[in-house]
């Protein structure tokens, strides 16, 4: 996967409520989608559907444990998100804050 495809699949892993929900909930450390379901009060196909999208976006790490599923904040993940936009940043840094003329 390219790095333009990588970092867009992570943005849009960040571009729904539901899913910020779930990575606030998955902030104080691992948690089984049985709990997912209970405090978000969302069905389970439609967790399976957002777990889906931040697993593929690497922000979001899922273990087998029995017949429940139990799901963690990847930090290699958010490691890439936050690298990413430091130097997306950097390039930014100094510049006139004036715009550029196309003319």
């Amino acid at each position: 996967m390219s790095d333009h495809k990588k970092m867009a699949a992570m943005f849009k892993a960040f571009a729904d409520e539901n899913r910020i929900q779930i990575l606030e909930l998955l902030r104080d450390g691992e948690r089984c989608a049985c709990m997912l379901l209970e405090e978000m009060k969302i069905t389970q196909p439609t967790l399976s559907h957002h777990m889906k999208i931040l697993c593929d976006a690497g922000v979001v790490v899922g273990r087998k444990e029995g017949k429940w599923m139990h799901y963690s904040i990847s930090e290699d993940g958010i490691r890439d998100v936050r690298n990413y936009l430091d130097e997306l940043m950097a390039n930014t840094k100094g510049e006139d804050d004036s715009p550029e003329s196309c003319s």
